[in-house]
């Protein structure tokens, strides 16, 4: 009788262990989507970076919050509302501990579909798409609240003549060392650089040229800092640069889409930063997976996973384990399993849905219930 009470009570603790460690495995899993197909607006999500098993935990009211990122310590996220409107805005929510949301307050953007944010602490930004610009905000009250402090505009002169008539701004980001914002002009077939000053951006000129005809749209960087990939919207192309102090020196240029679907979307590294992957939208629409040689930065082509329709946003779990991917015309997330020697994907058909889902992120990574 001992020997079964002490196997049922190892038993039990392996069991209350292996809960744990799934329990710490929970992220606080952000959706935010285009509401004109029935959404809400902004979900959260408990995630279990171990299993890929989601669990809806709250939803707030928004309109078209297609791009959101959450703040350093999980518990801000700023959120915009893209409108092609006046009424175009930077949001702040803040979260619970068990996923609720509350909408803090809000600032005009001063240009039109905003479609990218990005924050270090002391400021946010905002791509704003059709209004060809790129606005930034103070963030006081300990970032719940931000105020429009200058906008700076993008500018023309790719030869699209559809698409790049007039000016778009589509992707703003932080420098890893700090110094410098980057953001794509995506008219204009370059990337700007901004000197950072505090709560203030300087105009700092050129970061880099790409082919004409690319339409530069989302940016990333290596975690070392010495390495950047471009992903170009027209071309379907990425382009790996070198990064130093505000300037990016093209290294290598490599097809992401091959068909000239001209839908070239979304870009990020794995953790590891062994493995880069891209996607594609309006035809053979998916996900290219780039091996990436850390030493020179630059890439080699390993394979393509197909995916739902419209993948516009993707992100990667921080421990690499899953790909979630945002297929705004499929009404999902879907989930693949990411394997970490091959850097191949598989689809585990355990979609999340979710109306017009375009935007997958990370809030606290520790939601241990």
């Amino acid at each position: 009788m001992r020997k079964l009470l002490t196997c049922g009570a190892l038993l039990f603790m392996l069991m209350d262990c292996l809960n744990s460690v799934q329990a710490q495995d929970n992220l606080m899993m952000l959706v935010g989507t285009y509401t004109y197909g029935g959404s809400r607006g902004i979900y959260t999500y408990r995630f279990n970076q171990s299993t890929g098993a989601a669990v809806l935990l709250d939803s707030l009211e928004m309109q078209n919050p297609s791009y959101l990122t959450a703040s350093e310590d999980g518990w801000l996220v700023y959120v915009v509302s893209e409108t092609g409107d006046e009424k175009a805005a930077l949001n702040v929510v803040s979260l619970d501990k068990k996923g609720g949301m509350r909408q803090l307050g809000s600032a005009l953007t001063g240009g039109a579909d905003p479609c990218y944010v990005a924050s270090n602490g002391q400021i946010a930004l905002t791509a704003n798409y059709s209004g060809g610009s790129m606005s930034v905000f103070n963030l006081t009250q300990q970032g719940t609240k931000v105020t429009l402090r200058t906008r700076f505009l993008g500018s023309t002169g790719g030869p699209d003549p559809s698409r790049q008539e007039t000016p778009h701004v589509h992707c703003v980001c932080f420098t890893p060392d700090e110094r410098h914002v980057l953001a794509t002009d995506f008219s204009a077939d370059r990337i700007l650089s901004y000197r950072l000053e505090g709560q203030r951006l300087v105009a700092d000129g050129v970061a880099a040229r790409v082919s004409a005809d690319s339409g530069p749209r989302h940016l990333t960087f290596s975690r070392d800092g010495r390495y950047a990939y471009l992903m170009s919207e027209l071309s379907g192309k990425v382009t790996a640069f070198r990064y130093s102090d505000g300037r990016l020196q093209s290294i290598q240029e490599i097809a992401s889409d091959s068909v000239g679907a001209r839908g070239g979307a979304d870009i990020h590294l794995s953790p590891d930063g062994r493995f880069l992957y891209s996607s594609n939208r309006l035809k053979d629409e998916g996900i290219a997976i780039f091996a990436v040689d850390t030493a020179t930065g630059l890439l080699t082509r390993i394979g393509y996973q197909p995916t739902g329709a419209h993948p516009r946003q993707f992100n990667i779990t921080p421990n690499g384990r899953f790909l979630l991917c945002c297929c705004r015309d499929s009404d999902c997330i879907q989930v693949f399993r990411r394997d970490a020697v091959t850097g191949l994907l598989t689809d585990t058909h355990q979609d999340i849905h979710v109306s017009k889902a375009v935007c997958v992120a990370w809030g606290d990574f520790k939601l241990n219930h």
